[in-house]
């Protein structure tokens, strides 16, 4: 099985997996060392499992996939719990283009695999600081609504708002809300000063040719 790219006559070959022959005795010797090794630290052992699964490439299709389920549950026994917030699985999607030029480097080099550990390191702590920034924010969003439970808020207050807590994409000002509420301008002005005066939004600095509005943070 090859993984080639390029026209007809200048092919790229990417990557090739073991002959068929190879694959039981490769397997077992996967397997055997997935489920009995306790000498390599955990994680490190994340790593090569990633990259000794994928390239043995046991599977017609989803070899990738595997692996990073494979390397999930390796990396839940490093955590030493069933419980874990963060996702390898969706920050090597994340990082797949960098992900297949070093897998890809890796597997055309030597027996080295030095480059592919610190990868795969430095992209585990990328997924945790990715995790790390989504649950503050899903924490501030519950203490925002605690704080302002009291706050009387219509439907379209309540759904710009909940766009502000999760990142709302440039600056918000009349123009954007009247056009997502789909209201007028003059009703999305009363909304967003109404929400001013109750120390909801705040007007931000800077000026230009609109006026435009923030949340204002809870301390």
């Amino acid at each position: 099985m090859r993984v080639v790219s390029g026209a007809s006559g200048r092919e790229i070959v990417h990557f090739e997996a073991p002959d068929a022959v190879r694959l039981p005795a490769e397997m077992n010797s996967f397997i055997r060392w997935f489920n009995e090794d306790l000498t390599t630290d955990p994680v490190i052992k994340a790593a090569i499992t990633h990259l000794w699964l994928v390239t043995i490439h046991p599977f017609d299709d989803g070899n990738g996939r595997i692996a990073r389920a494979v390397t999930d549950k390796q990396l839940a026994r490093a955590d030493g719990t069933s419980k874990r917030f963060y996702s390898m699985s969706a920050q090597i999607r994340k990082e797949r283009k960098e992900y297949y030029a070093v897998l890809e480097s890796t597997q055309k080099g030597s027996l080295d695999i030095t480059s592919w550990i610190s990868w795969f390191l430095e992209c585990l702590n990328r997924s945790i600081d990715a995790t790390v920034f989504l649950l503050d924010a899903v924490l501030y969003k519950a203490v925002f609504w605690e704080f302002h439970s009291r706050t009387g808020m219509n439907e379209r207050q309540r759904l710009m708002v909940n766009k502000l807590l999760d990142g709302f994409e440039g600056k918000l000002n009349s123009s954007k809300w009247a056009k997502i509420t789909k209201t007028s301008q003059d009703t999305a002005l009363r909304d967003i000063q109404d929400l001013v005066d109750k120390d909801v939004l705040e007007k931000e600095t800077g000026g230009g040719r609109s006026t435009s509005y923030d949340l204002r943070r809870i301390n």
